[in-house]
């Protein structure tokens, strides 16, 4: 398999990953929640593709999970965190370095993840308030 699939995906993640900067800077929450859920879309999409593009027997070897480090909760500093993941799986994987790619792709995935769960709690708690009244 080609790792232009891949590229592409990485390469779609980052342009919604600036769309979202974008969006955080206006403070538009709505644009940066629909933009965050693109990057994890296409970062779920992405690792649909690494696996596929490993043998059965690779997988298991290659493919290892990392653990994540702890990282400041600011949302800002996580999707920069995501973008310099994204940035260094592609230049692994255009060396042909398809471990290291996987799992900076794995990692932003994760942080990503994280992301979205901020906005979940931060979309309940506003409901919650504003059926109180």
């Amino acid at each position: 398999m080609s790792f232009n699939k891949i590229l592409k995906a990485l390469s779609s993640t980052l342009t919604y990953l600036d769309k979202a900067a974008s969006a955080l800077r206006k403070g538009d929450e709505n644009a940066f929640s629909n933009d965050v859920w693109h990057v994890a879309a296409e970062l779920e999409y992405a690792l649909f593709l690494f696996l596929l593009a490993l043998e059965e027997s690779e997988r298991n070897v290659q493919m290892l999970k990392p653990s994540p480090e702890t990282i400041n909760p600011s949302v800002g500093d996580v999707m920069l965190k995501v973008k310099e993941l994204v940035e260094e799986a592609q230049n692994f994987l255009m060396k042909g370095d398809l471990s290291n790619a996987h799992s900076r792709v794995y990692l932003a995935r994760h942080y990503i993840f994280k992301v979205q769960e901020s906005l979940d709690k931060k979309k309940t708690r506003a409901c919650g308030a504003s059926r109180k009244y």
